[in-house]
């Protein structure tokens, strides 16, 4: 079996060695660039690892991984546009160092060349494997509809927040680890078992991001504190602080969620003092610490030895910051 550092090295070797040969130019360099710029690559990695928990060939679904991480960042590409972005690690947007059409025209590109990319897959599984690609692209946008609907509302509940974050995030992680398994030629039970592992894990990968925004240190997160607080995204934190705030609590997260001229630091340790009041970080971890549990769960449930699933277990850790 391959490690998840060797499967990565795969990928990012894939990647790289795409040619973009068709014309014009000018359509698709900032496909080439966007996929140039690195990344963890946890979609084809996911992939990959659950192919290589059945079969000893991954190798061999490398245009079908790829196609996955073609399509995640086609949606980054969109994003980025959307939020009017300038820095995605740390490199110029699409939209920045080209122009908005560009991004629009070369991002609805990259979706098509996604779809090209996972049609490479053996024929006997094109229909299986595309059904489940097409089913999470359409629920991915929905997610990112949710998402845009929340920003001009204070009264999204908890469950509203996790059902969004199930669709924009996690689908995709079930998705790889699902068509892994697919390509693996796995039980329909231990597929779907994988697809919940997948899905369960992707919650937590999105609440423990959540929590690092405030708690995290700069130095490890990788980026800096508080960003979430400054632009008033509906996150987890914020979306239970609103909700068991006492009066005088609400009202002071409204006025600093209306405030246009703030000072970032301050604004930053009123949010975050507001949210050790109520326990918000409490109950963050439990909530994290529930889905990783019922991740593990799931992935008890598939019919392998568990060496075989050691690989996955392991990079899940990683991406969790957890040591079992």
């Amino acid at each position: 079996m391959y490690s998840s550092a060797e499967i990565l090295k795969s990928v990012n070797a894939y990647l790289a060695n795409l040619k973009y040969e068709r014309k014009p130019k000018g359509l698709y360099e900032p496909i080439e660039y966007v996929l140039s710029m690195g990344g963890k690559r946890v979609r084809p990695v996911l992939m990959l690892l659950s192919y290589n928990m059945y079969k000893d060939n991954p190798e061999t679904i490398l245009s079908s991984a790829c196609a996955l991480e073609t399509y995640h960042n086609y949606t980054l590409l969109h994003d980025d546009l959307m939020d009017n972005a300038e820095i995605r690690r740390g490199h110029e947007t699409v939209h920045k160092k080209w122009d908005a059409n560009t991004a629009i025209l070369s991002g609805d590109s990259m979706l098509v060349l996604a779809y090209e990319r996972m049609a490479q897959c053996p024929k006997e599984k094109l229909p299986e494997v595309l059904s489940l690609f097409t089913e999470t692209a359409l629920e991915i946008g929905e997610g990112q509809q949710y998402d845009m609907e929340f920003e001009n509302r204070t009264d999204v509940k908890e469950a509203e927040y996790i059902e969004m974050i199930r669709l924009k995030t996690s689908v995709l992680l079930a998705c790889a680890v699902k068509m892994g398994a697919i390509l693996a030629d796995a039980s329909a039970e231990d597929a779907e078992n994988l697809y919940k592992f997948g899905e369960q894990i992707g919650l937590a990968f999105q609440l423990q991001d959540d929590f690092l925004d405030v708690y995290g240190d700069p130095a490890v997160f990788g980026k800096a504190i508080g960003g979430d607080i400054t632009s008033n995204k509906k996150t987890f934190m914020l979306i239970n602080a609103f909700n068991h705030a006492t009066a005088e609590q609400k009202a002071e997260l409204s006025k600093w969620i209306a405030a246009t001229d703030f000072d970032a630091n301050e604004k930053i340790a009123a949010v975050t003092r507001i949210y050790n009041e109520i326990g918000i970080d409490r109950m963050a971890k439990e909530k994290i610490e529930f889905y990783f549990k019922e991740s593990k769960r799931y992935l008890e449930r598939v019919n392998l030895p568990e060496e075989r699933k050691r690989e996955l277990v392991s990079y899940t850790n990683d991406m969790m910051k957890r040591e079992k």
